[in-house]
Formats: C-alpha cells, sequence, structure tokens
C-alpha cells in the first residue's frame, strides 16, 4: 500500500505500517551512522542526555557526501544499517520511533522494534543523489566534529521509502 504520512507519526499511526508498503515521508527525520551511535550509546550508558529528543523520532542511517553550491546536502543513499545493531535496542528503548537505512537487521534489533512498537525502513541504495532532492533543510545540531558522521536534523519532502520490519516483525527480506 502506498502512504504519504507527516513525520513525527503517532503509535497508531506506526502500528496500521505493515511490511511492504511504501511510505513517502514529509517532516523532521534525523540523521546519524556509527561513530554518532556510538557516541549516544555511550552517553546514555554514563547517564548522560542525548542531543536531541529521540523520543518519538525517525533516524536515517545517512553519511552525506558535501553539498555542491546551490544544493542543501549532498549525497543522501542509506548506508548498511547492521553496523547500528549493537546500539539500536537501547535507543528503541529511549523512544525512537523509526529507523531508515538499507540490508538486514539482527534477531535483537528485530525483537527490540516488536517491543517498542517502532518500524524499520529502507531507502533505495545506489539512488543518494535522487534521494538528496527530497531534503529541503539540513542542519548539524550535534557532534560536528564527526565530520559527515554528525547528527544532522532534516526537513524532508517525500522521501520514498519502504516498511521492511514492522511492529508486528514482519519482515519484508523473508518473504
Amino acid at each position: 500500500m502506498e502512504k504519504y504520512l507527516k513525520l513525527p507519526l503517532n503509535d497508531d499511526e506506526i502500528k496500521s505500517l505493515r511490511s511492504g508498503d511504501m511510505l513517502y515521508l514529509s517532516g523532521t527525520i534525523y540523521t546519524a551512522r556509527d561513530a554518532a551511535h556510538k557516541r549516544m550509546y555511550e552517553t546514555l550508558q554514563s547517564g548522560g542526555e542525548l542531543p536531541y529528543d529521540i523520543n518519538g523520532s525517525f533516524v536515517y542511517y545517512l553519511g552525506p557526501t558535501p553539498a555542491r553550491p546551490g544544493q542543501v546536502i549532498g549525497s543522501a543513499g542509506p548506508t548498511t544499517s547492521s553496523r547500528m545493531d549493537k546500539y539500536t535496542p537501547l535507543l528503541l528503548e529511549k523512544g525512537l520511533k523509526g529507523m531508515i537505512g538499507k540490508g538486514k537487521r539482527s534477531p535483537e534489533v528485530i525483537q527490540s522494534i516488536v517491543e517498542n512498537g517502532a518500524v524499520y525502513l529502507a531507502a533505495i541504495g545506489g539512488l543518494g543523489a535522487l534521494l538528496s532532492k527530497r531534503i529541503v533543510e539540513s542542519e548539524v545540531i550535534a557532534y560536528d566534529d564527526l565530520g559527515t558522521e554528525a547528527i544532522r536534523k532534516l526537513k524532508v519532502e517525500e522521501l520514498p521509502v519502504v516498511v521492511i520490519i514492522d511492529t508486528e516483525g514482519n519482515n519484508l527480506y523473508e518473504r
């Protein structure tokens, strides 16, 4: 099913998503890759606060290329999601509701997705230049020292993604 959705989503909207649904997301999402995930995880483990309110948020596993003149952001293709698997259950427990990346997730992450009423979405790898055209604003909000892996706040308009794992654990990659 094809759905056009405005972020943030409420719990009922997230629960209505089914593995295989084609979504067009508009609103605010955040970016974070390996180094940012490691830092957020360590911050939470030491009792610290995250640099943004993760509750109800969606994260895009993205480290964009530098923007060319006149562009908001450079190529914005997804990175391999499994590299964030060791950090993901804790972030889901803290309120993360959606992840956008590519590739399979571990059984522990799938279990945590179900337990926390979250979803895993895929953006199509290899289409980074086209996906970047759906990003209308980009601002580094944390970990600037990480360069392209800094956390960014993005405003997206109709970002195309597919539901891979829904709140019930249905997995498009296994169907």
